[in-house]
Order: C-alpha cells, then sequence, then structure tokens
C-alpha cells in the first residue's frame, strides 16, 4: 500500500475513525485502524465491536493494499506533520509516514486478527443533520454512564406521534426529544456514547438514520457510524410525566446558569441546591455547613395555586437540565419538593426535561 495526501485531509479520516477506537480492550487489534487502497479512494475504518466509524477520502495511489495500524499513534502522527503533502506506505512489518521532512515508522497489527464487520447498505431516513446532532445533545445528557446498568446508558429511539421521539434516563432525571416528521422505521436503545459522536465522525448537512434489529445506522457524505443496540426493556417512562402542574416560574436561562455556576462553587453533587419559587421569580440557594453557603435572587415570572413553593436539585443535574434547553426563556414546572417537576423551553415544544427533587 502506498498513498499521497494533503496532511489535512488525512488528518480528519484518521481522527474520525479513530473515535471508535478501543482504548481498554483486551484485543490490541481494536486499537487499531483497518486502512484499506483500493482505486483512488483511502477507507478507514475503526471499531470497538460496539461502535463502528468507516469513513474515507481521495487520494493519489501508487499501490492497493491494506494495513492495520495503531489508531491513536497514526491520527497523531499525521496530524503533528508539517502543512503539506503526506506519503504513507507499507513494508512487511510497518507503516511508514512521510511529510516534507519528518518520518514516522509505526508497527503494523495483525490484519488477520481484524475483526470482519457487517457492510450491507441500510436504506435510511435522510434528516437534517444538524437538528438530530442538537437533539442527540439534548436527551443524551439523561442517559447513565453506569455499565452495571446498561440499559440506562442508551437512548431509546421509537416512533411517535408525528415523527422520531428519543427517550433517555438514569433513574433519577428523563429527558425526552421529539422531532417532528423524521419518519424512521423501527425502535431500539442506542448507545449515548456512540451517539455523541455523530457530529464529530460523520455528523454532515444531511444524515441518514435507520433502525435495525441488531444495530443503528448512522451515513452521510462523511462515512457511517453503527451502534449496536443494548439489549432489554426500556423503563415505561410515560408512567413518570404529570398531566398538570400547578406551579411555574419563567426565568431566563443564561441568568439561571450564571446562578448554578456560582452555586457549585460551594455546592457538591451530594449538596443540593433550593430553588424557592414565589412571585417575582426564584430564590437560588445553597449552604454547605464545612464552607458556607450562597444565595441570589432570579427574576421571572410565577404562576402558582401556592404562593411560595420549596424545592431542592442536584446542582449539577438541574444545570444538565437548564443548559440542556433550546431557548432563551426556561419555564421550571412544580408539583411540590417531593414529586418530579420538569424544565422546559418557552415557546420551543419538542423538549422536556423531568427530574426528581432532594428531600432536604
Amino acid at each position: 500500500m502506498r498513498i499521497r495526501a494533503e496532511r489535512d485531509d488525512l488528518a480528519d479520516v484518521f481522527t474520525r475513525a479513530n473515535r471508535a477506537v478501543g482504548t481498554r480492550t483486551a484485543l490490541p487489534v481494536l486499537q487499531g485502524l483497518l486502512c484499506e487502497v483500493r482505486g483512488s479512494t483511502l477507507r478507514v475504518t475503526g471499531t470497538d465491536l460496539e461502535m463502528t466509524v468507516r469513513t474515507q477520502t481521495e487520494v493519489e495511489v501508487t499501490e492497493e493494499g491494506r494495513a492495520v495500524v495503531s489508531g491513536k499513534l497514526l491520527a497523531d502522527a499525521v496530524r503533528k506533520l508539517p502543512p503539506g503533502a503526506v506519503t504513507i506506505g507499507t513494508t512487511d512489518s510497518d507503516v511508514e509516514i512521510i511529510g516534507n521532512g519528518p518520518r514516522f515508522t509505526l508497527r503494523q497489527l495483525s490484519l488477520e486478527d481484524f475483526p470482519v464487520l457487517e457492510e450491507t447498505p441500510v436504506t435510511g431516513t435522510e434528516v437534517d443533520g444538524d437538528a438530530l446532532v442538537e437533539a442527540i445533545g439534548q436527551v443524551a445528557v439523561a442517559a447513565s454512564n453506569d455499565a452495571a446498568r446498561p440499559i440506562l446508558t442508551g437512548v431509546l429511539f421509537e416512533p411517535g406521534d408525528d415523527g422520531l421521539r428519543m427517550v433517555a434516563t438514569d433513574s433519577y432525571r428523563l429527558a425526552v426529544r421529539d422531532l417532528p416528521g423524521v419518519g424512521v422505521a423501527g425502535s431500539g436503545l442506542v448507545p449515548a456514547r456512540g451517539l455523541r459522536e455523530l457530529g464529530r465522525t460523520v455528523g454532515a448537512a444531511k444524515v441518514s438514520v435507520a433502525v435495525e434489529s441488531r444495530e443503528a445506522v448512522f451515513a452521510s457524505e462523511r462515512g457511517s457510524l453503527r451502534l449496536r443496540l443494548i439489549e432489554g426493556t426500556f423503563p415505561k417512562y410515560r408512567s413518570l410525566l404529570p398531566e398538570s402542574y400547578p406551579n411555574e416560574v419563567v426565568v431566563e436561562r443564561e441568568a439561571l446558569l450564571e446562578a448554578l455556576d456560582r452555586v457549585s462553587l460551594v455546592a457538591e453533587d451530594h449538596i443540593p441546591v433550593r430553588l424557592v419559587l414565589t412571585e417575582g421569580g426564584v430564590e437560588v440557594a445553597v449552604s454547605r455547613q464545612d464552607v458556607g453557603g450562597e444565595t441570589e435572587h432570579i427574576p421571572g415570572e410565577f404562576n402558582g395555586t401556592d404562593e411560595r413553593v420549596q424545592v431542592a436539585f442536584n446542582p449539577r443535574y438541574l444545570a444538565d437540565g437548564v443548559g440542556a434547553v433550546a431557548a432563551d426563556q426556561v419555564r421550571i414546572r412544580v408539583i411540590d419538593g417531593l414529586k418530579p417537576s420538569v424544565i422546559d423551553g418557552v415557546d420551543t415544544p419538542g423538549f422536556l426535561y423531568l427530574l426528581m427533587p432532594v428531600r432536604v
């Protein structure tokens, strides 16, 4: 295998494919990228068997071939070369990378040990790529990182009333995002970790989406991202959503985020932040016995059956929910200090974030 291409083009495909490479794996070959040269195309594949990224770029080809090389070393080596053309070639055991003076020699990994991956073309639904990435960012914030509870580490894709619905929960909070008009057939539990890589791997103006029986496939002109579905039954989340809320307050999103950032100087995840909803807005307060406290008032519009409502939340979870709202004004709807509250945007339907309160 021997090719020549611009440094930036090579660095782009290697870096994107490397997002799927396993950093902790018992199989050393899964730390590598499969590079295949055919015709005038370099195709690069990275996988950890749960997530697979394939991407490609046009190159000058002197000799076709295939090789597997450490993904991190390959991406870093190319990126650190001077601007301009880069030549990559293989010997019996090495990969040589040459660019305007510097020369790297990297050991090849076993080509025979690299897994044989699914390559069957999948017909998906074309959607707005930017809107999809934004929606994933909103909902994936509520997914768990606890590998011992795999069902909660995924995002549920399911057909909604008029489009695609995505749902995630870690049992303390729940995020729901609807994409009207997006008719993705099939449903499944897609790993949130892989979904977060969509924009950095194959994100584009238009993205094709398909949810098959065993995997979800996202494809664009930049390549494809395949994610193995999580097996199991997602919690029955609809029963958690109250039909009505007697109290609500509307405040400026940025003002609330700034207040929560100041609160974090005192609070930690196990120190709740208290919100007091009342006429004129909301009071944000936190106290920590061995450190001190912080209190401030955020102007807002309060409507409710109670004159004063107090509720407390995990400060990081609360900030995550407010930050996920794509609106200038945030609405916090509360029943009381014990039942779930909901955060959403004013005049921005399609997203809500349900948060369980903390007893104080």
